[in-house]
């Protein structure tokens, strides 16, 4: 006997399923990649008939042999089984516990049916060793064997047919040739006896079984020809599932790998007294064992090295080749399923193969989905940079969002395609729109941002072009100013729409949109217009008195006016009243739109003309009239257009003028002021009391003409001393100021002079002296007086008149006033 046998029990003798053992015989034995070539071969007769002596002689076993030396009884317990050693291919011996022992008894038949069902159902050849003694009798001993495995096969629904080997042992003389027919008619009647299903009442034993019959010689009496005969045998066993061998019929045999499982199940059917369905059984066991083998392989993807490295890689960025590599690995795990499900029923082998790649191809989608969308991200961000580059370059942004768009979508396609699985029919089209919608939505963004930015830009040089010389021709408030400011407002905004509609060509837009755009940059023209003149309305006070105060202080050529006397202050009044009511009336609306008003005719007819208009209504004894300005709005101007109200027009006129009457009062009284320093006669009655009472004085002088020489030598030095303190100049800033200017400048005075007169004298002959001494001084003083009388200087406020004492004067003055 050979140890690679590795004999174990399978059942014990109370039933029991020694699990452990048969999972240790098959890891043990390899018979788990065997796949369907394997055969079982099971053996089955009375107690003591030799089984295991014939199992170990033809398979080279070890099973328990009983010892004849110590008596005849129960050597099998249960069911064995072991490895056949040199037979090819695989195959697995089974030792049947045996028959008709007195240790079970004659009524505990129980083990021996659910042990011969379970030999039929697992094994592929069935040995039944009988005696050849009892060929041909009624009572012997194999024929309850034959009712129990015919019995138990009406249980059995099984596609394939039994191979039944009927052993005859202890061969007598009697040539096989005439014991054969008897033992086939004795297996007959047997069948012909059994109790059979409605179904199988006519159902012939050929369409179970096949049956062989063989004949050995006693072990005990011809040891060496029994030796002979099982070694020729044995030879049968060879190849036995082929077709037409002993095992040749293999349908429904079950995958080597599910032997173990598919056994214990069989055999916990038995145990619960169901019928046996093995078709059904198959299938069980195939739908158990593949999705095992489904299971261990998706787990062996999971843990895959490969796998987990590309997963790890897809977290981090697109990964290139990621298709090819995904379908080898989904390739490998299932030819690795197909190669251990190979042998399972076909069906079921299918349905769980697609299960396995459902469950493989769910784990693979996350990751596959994650890198659609790093392709997705990397296609948007290449199309972001490439847009940015081409109008960069200043192409046009419709024909580079295309032509970045299509090449965006191509490289994404290339992407998806190089990551496409074989495995899968994965259809990427909505990561594709995605990817196409946040596209446009970043083109559209953009557009947006360029037009905005260009919208921004014209709407900067409207701004610029208009804000300045709006605010000029506010300044200016003349009658024709919303007529140049329509005019500047119609030719620069034509100006930027122009070149406005030519930049967005490159925009493709439709017409209706650049219409709303060219419509917007109109829009913000006329509001920059209307802002400033808004803005500009709330200096229109400050520009009306700086209106008035140009108009009143100069005159017709721009001069600085001299209050001399002679002006109209009453008419200039008015006329500097005229024009700055004229600015008021110019910003009291928005006048874009060419449209006819009456606001400076009711402006001047209310608050120019008002005053008399109501006196002499007044004084005609008609009742109030109604104020034009007493109102909220202008007639004839749409309140949106409205920039001042007449209300607001009347108290800023109120106003003006309050603030304007100081500078008509100074005006007037500058002029009052002029009169008095340039009239210095006295009045006529006082010219005539004078000649009256001075007539004898005055005939005194004429009598006496040396009286009338000191007189005019007096009259001379009068004159100059007058003309050198300048006391007209000095007595117009006060009486008291006059008196402490010309107190401290008198005396200096009259030592410049009498040191003039010296000097004088010095260079003349003492004659001459005593002749000219009265006329010298009086010609110098007069000379000087007549040449200061004339100097003429200039200044920025227009001409003045002055003189060296003048600027003598004020100089001191100032050092008096700073001490």
């Amino acid at each position: 006997m050979d140890d690679d046998c590795c004999s174990t029990q399978l059942l014990d003798g109370d039933g029991t399923f020694n699990v452990e053992g048969l999972d240790r015989f098959v890891s043990t034995t390899k018979l788990s990649d065997c796949g369907l070539s394997y055969a079982v071969v099971a053996i089955m007769g009375p107690q003591s008939s030799g089984k295991s002596t014939l199992m170990n002689h033809l398979f080279h076993t070890n099973f328990r042999e009983m010892d004849a030396f110590r008596g005849r009884g129960q050597t099998t317990k249960g069911i064995w089984m072991a490895k056949c050693v040199g037979i090819e291919p695989f195959t697995l011996g089974m030792d049947l516990e045996g028959t008709d022992g007195r240790e079970r008894g004659e009524d505990d038949t129980t083990f021996e049916k659910q042990s011969a069902l379970f030999a039929l159902a697992v094994a592929d050849i069935v040995i039944i060793n009988m005696w050849c003694h009892d060929i041909g009798r009624e009572q012997a001993a194999n024929k309850p064997l034959l009712k129990t495995v015919f019995q138990v096969m009406m249980r059995l629904f099984s596609p394939r047919k039994t191979t039944l080997l009927f052993v005859i042992r202890d061969k007598t003389k009697t040539p096989l040739e005439y014991l054969e027919p008897i033992l086939r008619e004795d297996v007959q009647k047997i069948w012909d006896s059994v109790p059979k299903p409605q179904a199988h009442q006519d159902t012939p034993l050929s369409e179970f079984f096949n049956v062989e019959v063989t004949a050995l010689s006693s072990f005990e009496e011809k040891e060496q020809q029994f030796k002979e005969q099982v070694a020729q045998l044995r030879e049968r066993f060879f190849h036995s599932i082929s077709p037409g061998g002993l095992a040749g019929d293999r349908r429904g045999v079950v995958p080597a790998s599910a032997f173990a499982f598919s056994a214990l199940q069989i055999w916990k059917i038995i145990k619960e007294n169901k019928d046996l369905d093995l078709p059904a059984h198959k299938v069980m066991v195939a739908t158990v064992r593949c999705e095992e083998i489904g299971n261990e392989k998706l787990r062996d993807l999971k843990s895959d090295e490969g796998w987990l490295e590309l997963e790890e890689a897809v977290e981090a960025g697109p990964v290139s080749g990621f298709g090819k590599t995904v379908s080898s690995i989904l390739e490998r795990c299932l030819s690795e399923y197909d190669m251990e499900a190979t042998y399972f029923e076909e069906g079921v082998r299918n349905a769980k193969r697609e299960q396995l790649e459902t469950k493989a191809l769910d784990l693979v989608h996350p990751v596959y989905v994650t890198l659609l969308g790093h392709l997705r991200s990397k296609a948007l961000e290449d199309f972001k940079s490439r847009l940015e580059q081409s109008l960069s370059r200043g192409d046009g942004f419709a024909a580079s969002v295309r032509a970045c768009t299509e090449s965006s979508l191509v490289e994404f396609d290339k992407g998806f395609k190089d990551a496409s699985i074989k495995q899968a029919n994965w259809d990427a089209s909505k990561v594709r729109e995605k990817l196409h919608r946040d596209i446009d939505t970043h083109a559209s963004s953009v557009c947006c941002a360029k037009l905005s930015e260009m919208t921004a830009k014209y709407e900067n040089k409207l701004t610029e072009a208009l804000s300045h010389p709006v605010e000029s021709l506010f300044e200016s408030g003349e009658k024709d100013t919303w007529v140049s400011i329509r005019k500047l407002l119609k030719r620069e905004t034509d100006a930027a729409v122009a070149e406005y509609s030519t930049a967005v060509v490159g925009f493709e837009l439709d017409e209706a949109t650049v219409d709303a755009q060219v419509q917007n940059l109109r829009d913000f023209a006329r509001n920059v217009v209307e802002k400033k003149a808004r803005e500009d309305a709330g200096k229109v006070l400050i520009r009306m008195k700086d209106r008035f105060s140009t108009v009143f202080n100069h005159d017709n050529d721009s001069m600085p006016r001299v209050w001399t006397g002679k002006e109209d202050i009453r008419a200039i009044t008015k006329d500097a009243r005229s024009a700055s009511l004229k600015l008021l009336s110019v910003m009291a609306a928005v006048r874009l739109d060419e449209k006819p008003d009456k606001i400076e005719n009711v402006l001047v007819s209310s608050l120019m003309d008002g005053a008399i208009t109501t006196q002499s209504s007044q004084n005609r004894g008609v009742g109030p009239t109604t104020d034009p300005l007493a109102s909220s709005s202008w007639e004839e101007v749409p309140p949106k257009n409205t920039v001042i109200t007449p209300v607001q027009c009347k108290s800023l006129w109120r106003q003006f003028k309050s603030e304007t009457e100081y500078t008509v009062t100074q005006a007037i009284s500058a002029q009052e002021a002029h009169k008095r320093n340039n009239n210095w006669l006295p009045p006529p009655w006082a010219i005539a009391a004078m000649l009256i009472l001075g007539f004898n004085e005055f005939m005194l002088l004429l009598k006496n003409p040396l009286y009338l020489m000191v007189l005019f030598v007096g009259y001379l030095l009068s004159k100059a001393l007058w003309v050198q303190l300048d006391v007209a100049g000095e007595f117009r800033h006060g009486p008291v100021a006059g008196l402490l200017s010309i107190s401290s400048r008198f005396l200096p005075t009259i030592m410049n002079l009498l040191k003039r007169l010296a000097e004088e004298a010095q260079g003349q002959g003492q004659q001459q002296q005593q002749h000219q001494t009265p006329s010298n001084p009086t010609s110098t003083v007069i000379s000087d007086s007549s040449v200061s009388s004339s100097n003429v200087s200039y200044s920025d406020s227009g001409m003045e008149y002055s003189s060296p004492s003048q600027m003598h004067r004020r100089s001191s003055k100032g050092e008096v006033e700073q001490s």
